[in-house]
Formats: C-alpha cells, structure tokens, sequence
C-alpha cells in the first residue's frame, strides 16, 4: 500500500537530479557527444533523446529500489543494534571461557548496571546484560547469551522498557513465555529466577500495566517448577505505597 508514495518519493528525488543537471550544463553540453553540424535535425533532437535515455535509465534503477524494498516490507532489523554487544560478549567469552552449570544474568540495564559479582560472592556468576533492551531481545539472542553457557540457574530481568515502549501486559507476559519455552526445551534441568518488574519513579505512571504483566508471569511461575518469581514490586514501595526516594527507584 506505501508503494504509489515510495515510488514518488524515489521519482521525485531522481528527477529532480535530473533537472540540475540539465541546469548546469549537463545534458546537451561537451560532456555529451555531439554529432558533425551536418546533421542539423538530430543536432536539434540530441539533447530530447539524452533526456530520454538518462530518465529511462532513473526510472529503471527506481523501480529495481522499490521491488526491494517493497520485497523486504522495508522493514530494518529490529535486532542489528544489538549485534555490536553480543558480538562484544562473544569476544569476552573466547578470552574467558565461563564454565558450564553456573549462573547467568541476562536482560536489561537493571541487569547491566548489577556488580553481580560482589552481590554474590562465593558464586560463579556472569553477567550478560545490554541496557535498553526487552524481553523479545533476550529471546532472540537466548542461545548466545544464556544456552551456550549451560547455566544451572539464569536470573533474568527486563519487561519495563518493554511496557515504556508502548507494549501492552499481555504481550510482555507472551515474550516472557517464549523465553522461559526457549530456555526450558534446551537445558531441562535450568532453573530460571524472574525478577519481578520494579517500580520507577520515572515510569510510576505505567505502575498499573507493570503490576498487570507482574503478575501474569506470577501465576505462570506457579504452574512451572522451573520458574521461581522475585517480587521485589513491594520492598521497593515506602508506606504509602509510592516508590521509595532512592536511586534504585526512579529508574535503575
């Protein structure tokens, strides 16, 4: 349907070109081969039949642009800005290999931003966290973050960049499920450790979506020995029920 629009679009880009460069001398200069003075009609006609040429040609290469991009949907991939992180990942793994059936933190930058390592020490524990990013992200990349590693426990946090990206609770809830399926049909015996979605004072305006998909994923956990729920919805609320006046609460 964007097609008739794409197609002015490239059209109107092109000849307008085309036009400079009959303004500048271009077409119908010495730049273009002239014919002995002889031949005083085609002499007249050359300059027509160049522009002819050259817009035939525009046209052309305009349409081979629009059936790409019409064939792709002109659709990016949502997932490329990601790929200097997980390629960055990849690296630190080739230098430091973490060993199989330990602890894994995947998810965004509550995750990032953890020192996982002092939190919990005596714990082999890596961290595999890339800011900004949601569930659909974690599920894409699962096997280059988490299954590669074999962990026997993946801690996992994301959902309110999700929610502050205009989705909906249930769609959190339903990328959440496809990451726990991922996870499970691989490595059986992985227990995954949802930390429930915080509140942010920042983002208190979305409190009510955020509860909603917290708790769409606290009754799944239920049904899923696998799948075990932090809530740390309320801890993180002071005795009215607002976020409390600290760091961890307005974002991260």
């Amino acid at each position: 349907t964007d097609s008739p629009r794409v197609i002015v679009r490239l059209l109107g880009k092109n000849v307008a070109g085309f036009r400079a460069m009959s303004a500048t001398g271009f077409v119908g200069s010495s730049l273009v081969p002239r014919v002995s003075p002889g031949f005083g009609l085609w002499r007249t006609l050359m300059p027509s039949f160049v522009r002819c040429v050259m817009l035939a040609l525009i046209l052309a290469t305009s349409w081979q642009t629009v059936v790409a991009q019409t064939a792709t949907g002109e659709k990016a991939d949502p997932f490329a800005k990601w790929e200097k992180s997980i390629q960055a990942f990849e690296e630190q793994d080739q230098r430091t290999p973490f060993p199989k059936g330990e602890i894994v933190f995947v998810g965004s930058s509550s995750i990032r931003m953890w020192k996982v390592e002092a939190s919990f020490p005596g714990f082999k524990v890596l961290n595999r966290g890339f800011g900004g990013s949601q569930i659909a992200d974690s599920v894409h990349f699962i096997d280059r973050l988490v299954l590669k590693h074999e962990p026997r426990t993946v801690v996992f946090y994301a959902g309110d960049n999700d929610i502050a990206g205009g989705k909906s609770a249930e769609q959190v809830f339903a990328d959440f499920q496809k990451f726990a399926e991922a996870l499970h049909t691989k490595l059986p015996q992985t227990k995954l450790l949802f930390v429930a979605i915080k509140p942010s004072t920042s983002r208190w305006k979305l409190a009510k979506i955020q509860q909603a998909a917290n708790l769409a994923i606290y009754e799944y956990a239920k049904s899923h020995d696998f799948i075990s729920f932090v809530d740390v919805w309320q801890p993180m609320l002071d005795a009215e029920g607002n976020p409390r006046d600290r760091k961890s609460t307005r974002l991260n």
